[in-house]
């Protein structure tokens, strides 16, 4: 038999993955579901969710592997000395004690952290924060997830609820969020703002947005975040323009960010980082033209993370595996 293997869940608003990790950080297998909608009982998420774990477990046996610890990373406010999903605005969990509720149908211990916290521990350990002790992290996905690093340390807050920076208000009166509140700065940039701004476009029409047009077959609402990254990279000036539009604001809202916590680095991780400095160039702007004291103070280096989408996982399972 070989070493055992820790298992990572990440549940995202929109995708479920999961991998089977190693004390290296090295992902063996994968996994992934699409997560159930909002508005399906929690029961249904849960069952996504064992339903993943068991694959991997299975594959594992297989190979003569066994996987010890299961780690789960989410997408909402986590209080992970609990086990607990306190309030996750993408997903149906609301005081949800999903650790316990998880170690008693799998028989193996379970650790459950915020999304954004799990990435900030997977960039330290294995990826681009490695050696870094203040350490800044942004996860882009459907919306934006934030984590700190202090001295080593994920840094938790006092009731272990930290780093929801997503929702912090850039926009008086601004655009409505599922949080319930209105111009959260996940609003302005997000793999849903991509989609939303990109489909607008395609319903204005013209020729400024035929590649958006060609991509969803002409229909707005086929449109995907992915779809305007990937012309983009292409070169198609309007999904650039889209970009670069979320890049200012990425680099704007760090502006306030960096002025409050003062990280060495930060590292920008998630689906949406996928775009590269197509996005991270408007947001290096964006900071040095509104950081407070700019020119007489150090701007920390924007990077994109180093281990991608799986970033949550990897660190879930690490998380898992260390406690």
């Amino acid at each position: 038999m070989h070493d055992p293997l820790s298992i990572g869940v990440d549940v995202g608003g929109t995708r479920l993955k999961a991998g089977l990790v190693d004390r290296a950080g090295a992902v063996l297998a994968t996994a992934r579901r699409d997560t159930p909608a909002r508005s399906a009982p929690s029961a249904v998420l849960e069952e996504a969710l064992l339903s993943v774990i068991a694959e991997l477990r299975s594959g594992a046996a297989a190979t003569g592997h066994r996987a010890d610890t299961v780690g789960v990373a989410v997408a909402g406010l986590v209080d992970a000395a609990r086990g607990t999903v306190v309030f996750a605005p993408h997903l149906p969990w609301r005081e949800e004690p999903l650790r316990d509720r998880l170690a008693a149908r799998l028989d193996l211990p379970v650790v459950i952290d915020n999304d954004a916290n799990a990435a900030a521990w997977a960039e330290h350990r294995f990826g681009a924060g490695r050696g870094e002790s203040h350490l800044l992290l942004i996860t882009l996905g459907t919306g934006i997830g934030g984590a700190v690093l202090t001295e080593g340390r994920l840094q938790r807050g006092r009731h272990g609820l930290a780093g929801e920076l997503g929702h912090v208000r850039v926009v008086p009166d601004g655009r409505a969020c599922p949080c319930g509140n209105r111009g959260c700065w996940e609003q302005y940039v997000s793999g849903t703002l991509l989609r939303r701004d990109g489909q607008e476009l395609v319903r204005r029409g013209g020729a400024a947005s035929a590649a958006l047009a060609a991509a969803c077959g002409g229909d707005p609402d086929r449109l995907r975040g992915e779809d305007v990254t990937r012309l983009a990279r292409e070169g198609d000036p309007a999904s650039r323009a889209v970009l670069a539009a979320a890049g200012r604001w990425l680099g704007t809202g760090l502006a306030g960010a960096v002025a409050a916590l003062d990280p060495g680095t930060v590292v920008v991780g998630g689906g949406l980082s996928e775009a590269g400095d197509l996005l991270l160039d408007p947001a290096r702007a964006a900071l040095a033209q509104h950081l407070l004291g700019r020119g007489h103070r150090p701007v920390p280096a924007i990077v994109p993370a180093a281990l991608g989408a799986g970033a949550g996982l990897v660190g879930a399972a690490d998380l898992a595996r260390s406690q």
